[in-house]
């Protein structure tokens, strides 16, 4: 059985930064594309970021570009996201999850973490 666990959450001032690892169990990591999504209080669920197997291709919402990074170490069956500069508009509950496709336009996701809260304070 497929497990990811999301952990790194927690407070942070504006300007700063946090890195969120997902440790999976149960699966090869290497056999899954990796995203992250966020959700925050009253808004729809927002894919973040996502890696390819590999991880030579990536995605970026346009909210994150240029802020976050996505990463994996297969190795250690752990997918990362480095998030600097934060600001309060980041501030909601972070998931990683597990897809089975993956191109420029389309994942399919269908392993979820349970989430870290992130908190960025103005």
């Amino acid at each position: 059985q497929v497990q990811l666990v999301e952990s790194g959450g927690g407070l942070v001032q504006a300007g700063g930064r946090l890195r969120l690892p997902c440790a999976a169990s149960g699966c090869t990591l290497s056999s899954f594309p990796q995203g992250w999504f966020r959700q925050a209080p009253g808004k729809e669920r927002e894919e973040v970021a996502a890696v390819a197997w590999s991880g030579g291709n990536t995605y970026y919402a346009d909210s994150v570009k240029g802020r976050f990074t996505i990463s994996r170490d297969n190795a250690k069956n752990t997918v990362y996201l480095q998030m600097n500069s934060l600001g309060p508009e980041d501030t909601a509950v972070y998931y990683c999850a597990a897809s089975r496709v993956f191109t420029p336009s389309k994942r399919v996701y269908d392993y979820w973490g349970q989430g870290t809260q992130v908190t960025v304070s103005s």
